[in-house]
């Protein structure tokens, strides 16, 4: 990894059956690699799952059975792809899922596979970092930076979405491996991202839910988020006990 300006990446994205890693399948993969000059390379593929692809999936990415019925399946098409991650940082939007999906059908085929080991950017994250969109969706921000649309919400559309919004988001980094090292470290969320106080300040949060909220399987940045508000309540109400001269009455 050296200057970012000049590093070469690997950005790819996947659609799936569902949003489970073990038990889902990949029906369609596409893999751009990159530097911040311009497109070097791409493939993409429609993938025949050994399911039924669900209606509800289907409303999202507009893949039908009809589509992927003469396509390839997985086991034939997966080694090409992971020869061309190799040697590359990946970028991805929420790409820990993507990983988890190829590493998963992997796995399943007996296919060698280094992917995990791979260094890789987390756009979503890189986003919560920025902190200055509204949402840190994918089209969100693609609006938030006025970056055209690529059409329906399929892999390759969402791949060079994705570049453009990676190239804005690195823009206070000039190193590569700087984004790597922080975003190793976790992220303070600004508002609550998902459940019944979504949108909200964690300030605003009642303490029963922030206490509710540390014990659940979050991801390292909500976690970090819930944690650092609960040590702000406690060190609050610590000094306003100290420093009520009516407290050991």
């Amino acid at each position: 990894m050296g200057l970012i300006q000049e590093d070469r990446f690997i950005c790819f994205d996947c659609e799936s059956t569902g949003l489970d890693p073990k038990k889902d399948e990949i029906i369609e993969i596409a893999a751009v690699c990159f530097t911040f000059g311009g497109i070097i390379t791409s493939k993409e593929d429609l993938i025949k799952p050994n399911c039924l692809i669900p209606p509800y999936t289907t409303q999202i990415h507009h893949i039908t059975d009809e589509m992927v019925k003469d396509k390839p399946n997985i086991k034939t098409v997966l080694p090409g792809y992971l020869s061309f991650f190799s040697n590359c940082v990946l970028v991805g939007h929420g790409i820990p899922f993507d990983i988890a999906l190829v590493e998963s059908a992997a796995r399943k085929h007996s296919i060698p596979s280094k992917l995990s080991k791979l260094d890789y950017i987390d756009t979503l994250r890189l986003a919560r970092l920025y902190g200055e969109s509204p949402s840190n969706s994918l089209e969100m921000l693609r609006s938030h930076f006025n970056i055209p649309s690529y059409g329906a919400h399929r892999a390759m559309n969402d791949v060079h979405v994705n570049i453009e919004v990676f190239k804005r988001l690195c823009h206070p980094f000039k190193k590569t491996e700087e984004v790597v090292k922080r975003l190793k470290s976790p992220i303070q969320l600004k508002y609550m991202p998902l459940g019944k106080h979504k949108g909200r300040s964690f300030k605003e949060i009642p303490v029963e839910y922030l206490q509710w909220g540390v014990k659940q399987n979050f991801d390292l940045d909500l976690l970090f988020s819930l944690k650092n508000e609960l040590k702000k309540r406690r060190e609050g109400n610590s000094f306003s006990h100290a420093t009520n001269p009516f407290s050991k009455l």
